[in-house]
């Protein structure tokens, strides 16, 4: 059996299909960054699922695509979780990216985004894929992402920049006392997944113009940081996969407008392509 998996921080999507392409079961299990979470946590989150435990000894081929698997020492980490668990499985663990370009099903070129809750960006030549740098993750990077519109929002609100109404409305909608909020950035685990879940307000009240401003400041530092790094980005399309994307379409369409990009797809959810890709390929 063949089990594919692309996780991010806040949650692993997992589907597992017999060699005749029938799915097994489909799941979800918590984020499984391997350069947020120690090893037992990790193990932990992937035992959790029923479907997994019980199915694990019959699985051959594990394909995982993960944020912050960009790095030889973070792979080998969550590959010494995963051999615990799938012992008779072959374990290919690659970055989140390369999930992104299987998921466009498209051998042409282009720039290829993540924009969930975290982001990321590489280049796609029609065969191989190309990155300038190296993540470093939330507090560093990951601009126009979940994490990076709540900590925006979180500053804003208390720096008094947020209107009073939807300053009100934010207070409402979550617990934003200092004491709970330093609780979750500095001693609880996933302070990303947080961030990105306080996020969700500026989607949510995207139509002001305070979100506006804040949404499209976000996307145009990304453009900066990120694509337009790639030369290619003046002359292939750039696509995105995530729920950032997903819901900001037509604001990153407009922000693409503004440095005469053009935008591609936009895939919400990557995972069933991907498993379509490998079962192809066994």
């Amino acid at each position: 059996m063949l089990l594919v998996a692309d996780s991010g921080s806040t949650k692993t999507s997992w589907i597992c299909l017999d060699n005749k392409g029938n799915q097994v079961f489909k799941s979800e299990t918590k984020g499984l960054n391997p350069a947020v979470f120690p090893k037992q946590t990790l193990h932990d989150r992937v035992m959790s699922d029923k479907d997994i435990s019980e199915n694990r000894d019959k699985i051959t081929n594990v394909f995982f695509y993960g944020a912050g698997c960009g790095t030889k020492t973070a792979v080998k980490y969550l590959e010494d979780v995963f051999k615990l668990i799938f012992t008779k499985a072959n374990i290919d663990i690659k970055e989140d990216t390369l999930a992104a370009v299987k998921a466009l099903q498209s051998e042409d070129p282009a720039i290829v985004c993540i924009l969930g809750t975290g982001s990321n960006c590489s280049y796609f030549d029609g065969r191989e894929t190309h990155q300038k740098i190296v993540s470093l993750g939330y507090i560093v990077m990951d601009d126009a992402s979940g994490n990076y519109y709540g900590r925006q929002l979180l500053r804003d609100y208390y720096f008094h920049k947020m209107p009073k109404k939807l300053a009100e409305m934010f207070a409402s909608a979550y617990e934003l006392s200092p004491d709970i909020i330093k609780e979750h950035l500095y001693k609880y685990e996933n302070p990303n997944t947080y961030l990105a879940d306080l996020g969700r307000f500026i989607i949510e009240n995207k139509e002001s113009e305070y979100a506006q401003k804040v949404i499209k400041t976000g996307l145009r530092i990304f453009v900066e940081n990120q694509i337009l790094q790639f030369e290619e980005s003046k002359v292939v399309p750039v696509s995105f996969v995530g729920s950032i994307a997903h819901y900001l379409k037509e604001e990153v369409e407009e922000v693409l407008k503004e440095y005469n990009l053009k935008l591609g797809k936009i895939v919400r959810h990557p995972i069933n392509s991907v498993a379509e890709y490998h079962l192809k390929n066994l």
